[in-house]
């Protein structure tokens, strides 16, 4: 067994001198194409290209390796490439270890520079003013709903979506001290109320306390005796806690939609999903027939949300989602029998319409 043991060794040996030569090649052949996109004045970063790469990749999966694997081995290649080619910016929502830091990372990989912003206004500016390649901004929760403030963003911004990430929630109780000896349990809102249920069965006794973030309740849990955090496993990991309790969350479909903000949108990919929003006439049906317009060219809405102007009392923004790309026949052809009914219509950015 033992020589058995040593020859399997030697294999995976001589496969990982393979792959490292594979991969620099690999990453030469991308360095090169950046320098094409470069005199081309094209962006480096390409989310369709990106995810044809990640289909093809899961197409040609015959395992053992999962699906769910393969995204995140090749997410760190291309990352590392990404780094070699420039080095991009990506702003996100903070402070570190928050649940955006996650989805960014899980976009990007972990070889580029991320930027922790106090909130999503100084993540839409940082991106505009061109410090910042990138945004990674929250626009929905399967459990909580609409972020408001990244839907108003829009409104006067001339930023486009270029990606979405779609990132399932785990909340995760972790402490410095033992479990027995937490009293208090730390965190955001949103994050007791997701897991209000686990807490009065499981910790009856705890003071919940609210924080101003998840990181912050893992912050106070690293140095405060007999105290609890309720915060991601990038939260553990960053301030050395025990996990006692994993994905504590009630609901098991607890899901955040995160949103890649950029100065372009790519180009279509044959999967795609667009955003826009408008402004209706105040007349009888008159967002009906905005509606219909989708249903008269065969285009489904995945999403609508109002928003009030706050340029007069009662007048709203609408923003709708839809399968397409922009560019498609059929969605050129629904927006504009879309603009005969409003007073204005705002294309927010088409991209690659992936669920992980």
């Amino acid at each position: 067994m033992k020589n058995k043991l040593q020859t399997l060794r030697s294999k995976i040996d001589v496969v990982d001198h393979q792959l490292v030569d594979l991969l620099n090649e690999r990453t030469k052949l991308v360095l090169e194409v950046g320098k094409i996109k470069h005199a081309l004045g094209e962006e480096i970063y390409a989310p369709e290209r990106e995810e044809a790469v990640l289909r093809r990749v899961i197409e040609k999966n015959k395992g053992p390796l999962t699906e769910e694997s393969l995204r995140a081995i090749y997410r760190e290649v291309m990352s590392s490439a990404l780094a070699l080619e420039k080095s991009l910016v990506i702003a996100y929502l903070g402070p570190q270890a928050t649940y955006s830091h996650m989805a960014a990372v899980k976009k990007f990989g972990a070889s580029l520079r991320y930027e922790p912003l106090p909130n999503i206004t100084d993540v839409f500016t940082e991106v505009a003013k061109g410090r910042a390649d990138y945004g990674v901004v929250p626009i929905e929760n399967s459990t909580e709903g609409a972020v408001t403030h990244t839907y108003d963003m829009f409104v006067d911004s001339e930023l486009k979506v270029c990606a979405q990430i779609m990132l399932p929630i785990r909340h995760n109780l972790m402490a410095a001290c033992p479990r027995g000896q937490i009293k208090k349990v730390y965190s955001i809102a949103q994050v007791l109320a997701q897991c209000r249920q686990w807490l009065q069965i499981n910790m009856p006794h705890a003071e919940l306390i609210e924080v101003s973030s998840s990181t912050r309740a893992a912050e106070i849990a690293k140095s405060e005796p007999n105290a609890g955090a309720l915060a991601s496993s990038l939260a553990a990991e960053l301030y050395g806690l025990k996990v006692y309790e994993a994905n504590i969350q009630d609901s098991s479909e607890n899901v955040t939609r995160f949103l890649v903000i950029g100065r372009k949108y790519p180009p279509a990919t044959g999967d795609d999903k667009t955003s826009i929003m408008f402004a209706v006439h105040d007349r009888v049906g008159a967002l009906h027939d905005c509606i219909a317009s989708f249903k008269k060219f065969k285009i489904n809405m995945t999403k609508i949300e109002s928003r009030p102007s706050r340029k007069k009392a009662w007048d709203y923004y609408f923003f709708v989602d839809f399968n397409g790309h922009c560019d498609d026949a059929r969605v050129k052809k629904a927006l504009v029998e879309l603009d005969k009914h409003t007073m204005f219509v705002k294309i927010l950015g088409s991209y690659p319409n992936v669920n992980g």
